[in-house]
């Protein structure tokens, strides 16, 4: 595998000189906003001139700036994790956090406003009604999935997450009928076999609903809702508080659409935590008769 940038900078980086290793730091702490700088913005923010800066890449074996760009889109849409340092968290300014609170903000402005308000109702009508809903999530994905179904669960039965590990898929999708609701999470790096997923499902008489991140634009004309949901972040790691909120937006929808329904289930819940002694006694109680 060829390797990437971070992995370049760091094999040689020792062998760079003075003015090279100021600019190899500096693409390291700043490699998010690679795709604003010109190789002139470079140059002038690291002090050194332009021919330093092409003289740099071709070292690190790019042919142009453009390569260098190329690169580095391509690695984020792949979710490669590339190692920042930590100053890249701090505006130039001073402010801790910021940049990476900007970010975040974004993220989630970019994902709800993607989301059409009749797709979202139809969606929550359909996981209110369906007979089973069916999540599935691999690698990144399954924390979501897991996640996304403890909460639906709260307000309506008949969620579960498939495969249970160490299981196939098919027996959990061949008699999917067009009662069913599956919600799909497809997060960066998905498994190869993730496009015969979307293939089967596309031929299934279930609904299917797609959260992910915009590497899966391509799967959105083969199911029912596409749900767009950024995870950039300012350093190595991809950020999932967007997807996560889209989570909570979500189950919120579904308990609201049957709120009778579903106090009288998370009440039941709860008595059933205390018969067992599964959770740490609450400081205070809820009386959902009084919602």
């Amino acid at each position: 595998m060829t390797p990437h940038i971070g992995q370049r900078i760091t094999a040689q980086f020792d062998a760079l000189t003075a003015q090279e290793q100021r600019v190899a730091s500096f693409i390291l702490d700043h490699f998010d906003d690679l795709a604003v700088y010109s190789a002139a913005d470079l140059a002038r923010l690291t002090g050194v001139s332009k021919s330093t800066v092409s003289r740099l890449f071709k070292r690190l074996g790019f042919e142009s700036y453009r390569t260098v760009k190329d690169h580095a889109r391509q690695l984020r849409n792949l979710g490669v994790p590339l190692v920042i340092d930590a100053n890249a968290m701090q505006e130039e300014a001073g402010a801790p956090f910021q940049r990476h609170l900007q970010r975040e903000q974004d993220n989630l402005q970019r994902c709800l406003n993607g989301i059409a308000a009749d797709q979202f109702a139809a969606l929550i009508e359909r996981l209110d009604s369906a007979r089973h809903v069916v999540v599935i999530g691999f690698r990144n994905s399954y924390p979501l999935a897991l996640h996304f179904r403890q909460q639906l669960i709260q307000a309506r039965t008949q969620v579960r997450v498939v495969p249970h590990p160490n299981q196939s898929l098919a027996e959990e999708i061949v008699d999917l009928t067009e009662q069913d609701v599956v919600v799909l999470f497809g997060f960066r790096r998905r498994p190869a076999a993730f496009a015969s997923l979307i293939d089967a499902l596309e031929r299934s008489p279930a609904k299917v609903a797609l959260l992910a991140d915009p590497t899966a634009v391509n799967f959105a004309s083969q199911v029912t809702w596409f749900f767009e949901t950024p995870l950039e972040s300012l350093s190595a790691f991809d950020s999932y508080a967007a997807a996560n909120s889209l989570i909570c937006l979500i189950a919120n929808g579904i308990l609201h659409r049957r709120l009778a329904e579903g106090r009288e289930r998370i009440s039941a819940i709860s008595d059933v935590y205390a018969e067992l002694s599964e959770l740490e006694a609450p400081t205070m109680s809820v009386d959902w008769s009084a919602q």
